[in-house]
């Protein structure tokens, strides 16, 4: 067996935001009369004993890395999430840094081969849209890209019975621009599942293969804001990571586009929110004009802010509302659906989306993607491409 630098090891358990003492129980070492379950750990880190097969596919699992990362000569340099655009929560842990980490090395690697597989098309043609407006172009020209981009009419938006067929429908239109469009919110299990603070959506801003993955664990309604919001940053060709909170100028420029395509500003402020009603009145008032509008109702809230309608204080406090009623919904559905068992492959399907699905469609019937690499793309095994691929299943 090749000899493993031990530097490796402990690049590999920090990255994945553990200390000695949390890893050595993930890894279920114990304490004997040798050594103590972090003395074995730290053994094997600091080069003094040499950890087996079994121990480095233990560690691969639960440090989230390939198990021939632990052969490489030295630690690789961090994943590369392009920009940072996020306003973090003080209680954000190493754990959950190190999960989105892990989430977003998948995304590129599945990225790098759709755009190697697009390369090989003789006639491959550029996606015109990304890059092609800067911030100093302003709101109103790159809402107007992106009314133009996305054909979508708002009143048919709205129509829609749900708030995930609202969404269908532009996510539908994303893809046929030329953007594949993902939801993914964890590494296989709802063990590493991320919350919307650390990670709401993140954008892959290539002219070949540009990539949208929006955290599927956030609520429906807010998808289609999501969505929109990370098709701004590809308009101004920007790749990063978007988090919940709007505090610097690129998010608010994101989400001011985003959200003026969903509520135009003449229409946030009919609204009318009156100034001596209440909390809870404004909550009802926000949460029945969003409902019927297939729309998230913290946009709304966000919007009637910007708008004047209320106060950043009064913001605060129904932001902070509507997430808890969210977690609460949330929990609750779980517990009523734990004995509920959908079709795997109608699920996954929904989550890969149809663009990279009918791309790995086509090269595989054509012979120009085999079946290890497909797996890859759609984020799959092996054994479970042609089910997942199959017209009509």
């Amino acid at each position: 067996m090749p000899e493993v630098n031990p530097k490796i090891l402990t690049w590999a358990r920090e990255t994945a935001g553990l200390t000695r003492e949390e890893a050595a129980r993930k890894l279920g070492f114990r304490d004997v009369r040798k050594w103590t379950a972090i003395e074995r750990l730290s053994a094997y880190e600091d080069g003094r004993d040499d950890p087996s097969r079994s121990v480095l596919v233990n560690m691969a699992k639960q440090y989230h890395r390939p198990l021939l990362t632990f052969y490489l000569s030295k630690p690789p340099r961090r994943g590369d999430r392009g920009a940072d655009f996020r306003t973090l929560p003080a209680a954000l842990s190493l754990e959950d840094d190190a999960i989105l980490d892990a989430l977003i090395r998948d995304i590129n690697a599945r990225q790098s081969l759709v755009r190697s597989v697009l390369e090989q098309e003789d006639e491959i043609v550029p996606v015109s849209f990304i890059g092609s407006h800067r911030m100093s172009d302003g709101k109103i020209a790159v809402l107007t890209s992106l009314k133009s981009l996305l054909n979508v009419n708002l009143d048919t938006y709205r129509s829609q019975r749900t708030a995930s067929a609202a969404f269908a429908l532009l996510r539908t239109a994303a893809e046929e621009s030329g953007a594949f469009v993902i939801l993914k919110g964890n590494l296989g299990s709802y063990h590493t599942e991320i919350e919307t603070e650390v990670f709401r959506g993140f954008s892959i801003a290539d002219e070949v293969a540009p990539f949208i993955v929006i955290n599927e664990y956030d609520a429906k309604s807010a998808w289609s804001f999501t969505l929109l919001h990370e098709l701004v940053h590809l308009l101004l060709g920007q790749t990063g990571v978007s988090g919940a909170r709007a505090e610097n100028d690129i998010e608010r420029f994101c989400d001011d586009v985003a959200g003026e395509f969903l509520l135009p500003e003449e229409e946030s402020k009919d609204i009318g929110i009156d100034s001596t009603a209440t909390i809870e009145d404004v909550v009802e008032q926000i949460s029945a004009f969003a409902r019927v509008r297939n729309l998230s109702r913290a946009m709304v809230a966000y919007k009637v802010y910007r708008s004047g309608e209320i106060t950043l204080t009064t913001y605060d406090r129904i932001a902070i509302y509507f997430r808890q009623q969210w977690l609460d919904d949330r929990s609750s559905r779980r517990d009523g659906q734990r004995d509920l068992r959908p079709n795997p492959y109608v699920t996954r399907r929904h989550r890969i989306g149809n663009g990279l699905i009918t791309l790995v469609r086509q090269m595989v019937d054509a012979d120009d993607l085999s079946t290890t690499k497909a797996a890859k793309v759609l984020g799959v095994k092996p054994t479970q491409v042609h089910r997942l691929i199959e017209r009509g299943q």
